[in-house]
């Protein structure tokens, strides 16, 4: 078990897994230690950011537990303005000493930069939608019940004649902010991940889940998906690149779409860095295709505020395929004329805003019937190594994985091996014509979103992989 150099005695003394998180009341006093200490020094304005994390996890491979970690750390980030400049320092200790230095050190920092004309004040109280992500069972969850979760997989795998490996995490975090104008905003919320591997030599498949609440999470059935996908892929057939109607997974979705969350960005429109430039209010993608941000989806993860402190409101991107509205930071909104969304990153940053909450509206299908009423295709269980080669056109190019199969008259019939694709976004999500209800998904390269399984037509695959 680590802990964050320097923390108070309180943290120190803590030695079990489930060392109770900091009250209320004592990050609100940290905060106000810091703005108190900032005042004394003569900052014109002060933001302060104090999170705490507390997360366990148990790691296993070749069948058996080979790790048990648990780290808790406390950090403060100290934002400071004087004179039009403006910086951040940040520290894990907590005593009156380590903060001033901070404090200190924000303040050489802020001396070297340029002075920024469209620097806001900071913003004064807020009032902010209550959520609750807490879950009680999930802050509890001890190593014990993880192993016991775990032996059960490895258990399917040994007997199965399968290596299994992967992860399964839990913990709690909280944040809270507040300035010198007088704002002040706190957020909790717990998490966990179970996350595995099978492998079937030569073959291996794969299954990951996230939740708030673990009991959510099932990870024998993952284990037995994993299993089963993985002794089906022992054998695989080569087919030819080109265009096939595919039968995208939660996880493959979300791995590609994820890639449009920046397009939403003001700042990234304002610069040209968008798809969506000359493109709003325009038909862009098929009329089934409907996108929000909402930080309040019962799916969704995430504090009820921004990077500034500012409220996260509920968005609708995209209508019926037409991209609509885009998420602002104040600073954004100020140049564009309009009202903040809520959407900004902790200044200073580079970024200006982005919507970190994306909901697909869905479909009434399922994967089994999208199976059913395919002639020919392929079903996707992930993507991997996404890298986007055209930023206009959102063309991306990765590689599948982890399970590849060839659908022949509604029937799965066999494996296939991998394939490397070049794929537009902004022309897959124009022939989507299938979708289930959307989930919460999580894969291995973007952050969880909720959104459905999906089958496309003409999805382009250009090489067979070497593997």
């Amino acid at each position: 078990m680590t802990i964050a150099p320097g923390a108070r005695g309180k943290i120190g003394r803590k030695k079990a897994e489930h060392a109770e998180l900091l009250a209320p009341r004592e990050l609100r006093g940290i905060i106000e230690t810091v703005l108190r200490l900032a005042k004394s020094t003569g900052v014109a304005e002060t933001e302060v950011h104090v999170d705490e994390v507390a997360d366990a996890l148990t790691r296993f491979a070749n069948n058996a537990i080979h790790q048990n970690v648990f780290e808790r750390v406390v950090t403060v980030s100290i934002r400071t303005v004087n004179g039009g400049r403006t910086a951040r320092a940040t520290t894990n200790r907590l005593d009156e000493d380590s903060l001033l230095a901070t404090i200190e050190a924000s303040l050489s920092l802020a001396h070297s930069e340029p002075r920024d004309p469209r620097l806001l004040p900071m913003p004064g109280k807020q009032r902010y939608r209550p959520v609750n992500r807490f879950v009680q069972a999930t802050a509890a969850l001890t190593p014990e019940d993880r192993a016991r979760a775990v032996r059960l997989a490895c258990d399917l795998a040994a007997k199965k004649g399968q290596v299994a490996a992967g992860i399964f995490s839990s913990g709690q975090s909280q944040t809270a902010v507040g300035n010198s104008r007088g704002l002040f905003a706190t957020y909790c919320e717990t998490h966990s991940q179970f996350s595995i591997t099978m492998q079937e030599d030569p073959a291996a498949s794969w299954a990951k889940a996230d939740f708030a609440d673990v009991r959510e999470i099932h990870p024998q059935k993952l284990a037995e998906r994993a299993s089963e996908k993985a002794h089906l892929a022992v054998k695989t057939q080569e087919l030819a690149p080109g265009r096939y109607t595919v039968i995208l997974e939660p996880a493959a979705v979300l791995d590609l779409v994820g890639f449009l969350f920046y397009d939403f960005a003001a700042t990234a429109v304002q610069d040209k860095r968008s798809c969506l430039n000359n493109r709003m209010g325009k038909q862009l993608f098929g009329k089934n295709i409907s996108i929000r941000d909402d930080v309040f989806h019962p799916l969704q993860k995430g504090a009820p505020f921004d990077g500034e402190g500012m409220p996260r409101q509920k968005v609708l991107l995209v209508d019926c395929g037409v991209p609509k509205n885009l998420v602002y930071s104040r600073a954004s909104a100020k140049t564009a004329r309009r009202k903040p969304t809520g959407h900004g990153f902790a200044l200073p940053n580079e970024y200006g805003e982005a919507p970190m909450n994306l909901v697909f509206s869905g479909g009434d299908s399922s994967v089994e019937k999208m199976l059913a009423s395919t002639d020919r295709g392929l079903l996707v269980t992930r993507l991997w190594y996404i890298r986007e080669v055209d930023p206009y056109e959102k063309v991306m190019t990765g590689m599948t994985r982890d399970g590849l199969f060839l659908v022949e008259n509604g029937t799965v019939t066999g494996a296939v091996k991998n394939f490397r694709f070049n794929q537009s976004l902004i022309e897959m999500l124009k022939k989507v014509e299938l979708m289930s209800p959307a989930v919460r998904a999580t894969g291995e390269e973007s952050f969880e979103m909720v959104v459905p399984a999906m089958m496309v037509r003409d999805f382009h695959f250009s090489e067979v992989t070497k593997f």
